[in-house]
């Protein structure tokens, strides 16, 4: 690694002209990335590709900044290595107990499937079996950094299928071993001269875990409390790396990829009480890292090599990307995974990855592809990596099913005292004491089917979506005396509740937050009251249990009192802490009311 930051350096100070590291470059790279993944984001591409686009404007064959992009991508791994070990921190040992089945069953049948189909692109192209063997195997490896990326983008990281794709991902992160194996014996002459080195390799690479698990039982906690006690808020940070980087080295050094040691040293660390410090620790690296990560892949695409075999190229991604999707489909529908998570499961994992190039690179040091060929594939996964964005922007539009408006009116000139944003189950609860005070409510959703079906019930509700500012004026939000916000959607609340608060100061908005976190969000939009949609059951529900158990009723209202107390109290003191770092707070949004019993 070591030698890879220093190449890295060489090569930044040869683009800058200089026998030292220039400031120059470094503020190129920020500025690419500041200029454009907002204006990606901004046209609804995506920061991925922005990242990619601005590494491709600065690199050999944009504007020329950068000569090397192959060493920058060496150390931009480091975001990928972060990041999994984000991901790792949120996967306890138990959880991925529970994923096994998903690992080795629904992964290992999408590899293997998918290695025997696309190993075929390459034999009806002409060139030899064993390398189209390396080039359909090298293609089947996802990148981890790109579909993560976009998971977490997507919100999906914890969802059933976002689990799934992990599940995969992990699995392919653990096949590079021995795929590199059986490259070595695919070799000429290999098969008689590697089964004592492949022996060693699956020695060392479980040495390597087992040492890797060991420190983690026995040592990381231990550590960090040790720190937490003696140490400095930087030592800390410093502790974070160490672990992060050390574990990384080691399944390296096992022949494992190093982001597989980053993710097992994140779930070794799981369940610790310093967690959520190490994130926020990590959190600043691994972002800037992988965005370096998504640079230098952008630098890295020669259009030299695509100019010289662009019938090739032509030919191969599209027949690379559409078997592999359709194997993955296949998988998924296989496997009992509805047609749409199938869908989209093809979709982002299409491209192929960061470990293709180690495997490749690996190919051609045994004589197994020649260094056009490799210089090709090499074009090819990049590519696909480009246009993975593309493809998940252009499926979430086709894949959007129609909304049907029969028999839904849309909002337009609404007029009433109160606007409620959201019919769902919180909603029809929240609208029942005003109406039956005789208060008109004007009433929006995005649900066409219960739309239709509140008016079976005698409830009139408009089609619309309350995150639209032209929706808002024409539900009355105006001119209402309240507005309230009872969508099942955390991110689509904070944004109605930021269009209410600018364009609306005069109207007080109520809203209903997901959890605690988001509470806070919306008192950091100047939300005028939130409560958590499962705050006041779940006291309910504990003070039942205390009376069933036999306890005293009015200790018990004491008790709830007591609990509901300090949780506003806890909840004030994360509001001020907030207003320290730069967050207004509105007096009178401090979570729901205390009640004493």
């Amino acid at each position: 690694m070591a030698g890879d930051i220093t190449e890295t350096a060489h090569a930044v100070a040869e683009a800058a002209g200089h026998g030292g590291v220039d400031l120059t470059s470094i503020v190129v790279l920020l500025a690419a990335a500041v200029i454009a993944v907002p204006l990606f984001r901004r046209a609804g591409l995506g920061s991925v590709l922005g990242y990619l686009a601005a590494g491709l404007a600065i690199g050999p064959y944009g504007l020329g900044f950068f000569h090397d992009a192959q060493s920058i991508l060496h150390v931009a791994e480091l975001g990928v290595v972060l990041f999994l070990f984000i991901i790792g921190l949120e996967m306890q040992p138990s959880r991925l107990w529970s994923m096994r089945g998903e690992i080795f069953g629904l992964g290992l049948f999408q590899v293997c499937a998918a290695m025997a189909t696309l190993v075929w692109v390459g034999i009806t192209l002409g060139y030899p079996a064993t390398a189209s063997f390396v080039a359909g195997t090298g293609f089947v490896l996802t990148s981890t950094a790109i579909v993560m990326q976009m998971l977490e983008e997507r919100h999906e990281i914890g969802l059933p299928r976002g689990r799934r794709i992990i599940a995969i991902l992990l699995l392919e992160d653990l096949a590079i071993v021995p795929l590199l194996a059986l490259v070595a014996f695919l070799a000429p002459g290999g098969a008689e001269a590697t089964t004592t080195d492949r022996l060693i390799s699956v020695g060392t690479g479980l040495g390597a875990i087992m040492v890797l698990v060991l420190a983690g039982r026995y040592l990381l906690d231990p550590m960090f409390r040790l720190l937490a006690r003696f140490g400095a808020r930087e030592v800390m940070t410093a502790a974070a790396l160490l672990v992060v980087l050390g574990a990384a080295v080691l399944m390296q050094a096992g022949g494992l990829s190093m982001a597989m040691g980053a993710f097992l040293a994140g779930v070794l660390l799981s369940e610790s009480s310093f967690r959520h410090q190490l994130e926020a620790d990590i959190e600043p690296f691994r972002g800037l890292l992988l965005g370096l990560f998504f640079l230098s892949v952008g630098m890295a695409l020669d259009l030299q090599v695509i100019a010289r075999n662009w019938q090739v190229i032509a030919i191969s991604v599209p027949a690379f990307i559409i078997l592999k999707m359709a194997v993955i489909y296949l998988v998924g529908r296989l496997t009992k995974s509805s047609h749409a998570d199938s869908l989209e499961r093809a979709v982002l994992m299409a491209q192929g990855g960061e470990f293709a190039f180690v495997l490749y690179a690996s190919a051609t040091q045994f004589g197994i592809l020649e260094p056009e060929w490799n210089a090709n594939l090499a074009a090819i996964v990049i590519i696909s990596m480009v246009l993975t964005p593309l493809m998940v922007i252009l499926h979430d539009r086709l894949a959007r099913k129609p909304v049907s408006l029969d028999g839904v009116e849309t909002a337009d000139n609404l007029s009433a005292p109160v606007l409620l944003i959201g019919f769902g189950r919180m909603g029809q609860i929240v609208s029942q004491p005003l109406l039956s005070r005789g208060h008109p409510i004007s009433i929006i959703d995005t649900d066409a089917q219960s739309i239709r079906d509140a008016g079976s019930f005698g409830f009139k509700v408009w089609y619309g979506d309350g995150s639209r500012l032209d929706i808002l004026h024409a539900a009355g939000a105006a001119e209402a005396r309240l507005i309230i916000v009872t969508i099942n959607n955390a991110e689509a609340t904070t944004k109605i509740v930021e269009l209410v608060r600018h364009h609306f100061p005069q109207v007080p908005v109520l809203a209903r937050a997901y959890d605690r976190q988001h509470a806070l969000d919306l008192v950091k939009e100047g939300v005028d009251f939130q409560i958590r949609e499962t705050f006041e059951s779940a006291l309910s529900l504990g003070a039942e249990a205390l009376k069933r158990l036999g306890d005293d009723p009015d200790q018990v209202a004491e008790m709830v009192g007591y609990i509901r107390g300090r949780d506003m109290d806890r909840f004030a003191l994360e509001c001020v802490e907030g207003i320290r770092a730069g967050i207004p707070l509105l007096v009178g949004n401090i979570d729901q009311p205390r009640r004493s019993g």
